[in-house]
């Protein structure tokens, strides 16, 4: 390696101003959406008194179909800023986690609720499960992982920013 390659190679494990942002744009909105999603909209619903449980089922599996490919698309775009522009490990497992986490819920946890919200709609009374406690606590963790993906990207901003000479 010559002397010139050197901070070459040293520069491509240093994550860019562009990729830290795009990082913490798509975490944070993310975020948000989860936080409105499986946090606020859903608990709430079943508040309504005038809503059925039935109904209020079914509402909920059409809103956590179309938010699991809502979050896929997040997972392959977070993943890709990673690994394009934050290229640290802890990052880059965060964002792998993340898309991991994505990949159980829509492969087996959300076909199994499913299978349990049709059962509760056809009359049924499906026995006690662990699936629902399984599935707030991915969210949770879910959440964990995007706020240090957030803190990372704003760690990486700050330290890429300019400061003024005095400060």
């Amino acid at each position: 390696m010559t002397a010139d390659a050197a901070p070459l190679a040293l520069q491509t494990q240093r994550p860019t101003r562009v990729g830290a942002l795009l990082v913490l744009i798509a975490a944070t909105l993310w975020a948000g959406m989860l936080i409105g999603v499986s946090f606020i909209a859903t608990p709430v619903k079943f508040l309504a008194p005038s809503l059925t449980l039935p109904v209020a089922l079914d509402v909920g599996r059409q809103t956590f179909l179309l938010f699991s490919r809502i979050e896929i698309g997040c997972a392959a775009a977070l993943l890709l800023f990673t690994l394009l522009g934050a290229r640290r490990f802890a990052a880059i497992a965060i964002a792998a986690l993340l898309a991991a986490a994505v990949g159980a819920e829509v492969a087996w946890l959300l076909p199994a609720l499913d299978a349990r919200v049709s059962a509760i709609i056809a009359g049924q009374s499906p026995p006690p499960s662990q699936l629902h406690l399984m599935y707030v606590m991915l969210e949770a963790a879910k959440l964990a992982l995007l706020g240090a993906s957030v803190a990372l990207s704003v760690r990486a901003l700050s330290r890429a920013a300019v400061r003024p000479e005095g400060w």
